[in-house]
């Protein structure tokens, strides 16, 4: 059993299992009815993803600088943390922790480069709360 951080939207792997999106937003022009099929997700965890303020934050720092440098990107991982240091957050990484211990699932983000995604911080906090990566 354990648990995997993938690309919303990419083939599903074998044994990927439920696949959750830990995005603030549903895939846009796709019918809700067509997320799984699509390869998206089976279910939506907002509550996993950056805010939207840090997000609109990102953005902006992207759209200035055509990327995210590492001065900005690391004030983004901090944020985010802190964000996922909440209670209420707290609680929903120990239990998808728990979780993959027990079955296969899968998180994911839609971003092409892990290594600027907040999905790369999420294996990290995942695995700092007891789950049981997959390779």
């Amino acid at each position: 059993m354990a648990l995997r951080v993938v690309r919303l939207g990419s083939p599903r792997a074998p044994g990927e299992g439920l696949r959750i999106g830990t995005v603030r937003r549903p895939p846009r022009g796709v019918p809700k009815e067509q997320y799984a099929a699509l390869d998206y997700y089976d279910e939506w965890l907002p509550e996993l993803a950056p805010s939207a303020e840090l997000m609109g934050w990102i953005h902006a720092e992207q759209k200035a600088n055509g990327e995210a440098d590492a001065k900005a990107w690391q004030s983004f991982s901090k944020r985010y943390r802190s964000e996922m240091a909440r209670p209420e957050a707290l609680r929903l990484l120990k239990l998808l922790a728990g979780l993959s211990r027990q079955t296969e699932l899968s998180v994911g983000c839609y971003c092409e480069n892990e290594a600027r995604c907040h999905r790369s911080l999420l294996r990290d906090l995942l695995r700092d709360n007891g789950a049981a990566m997959a390779p």
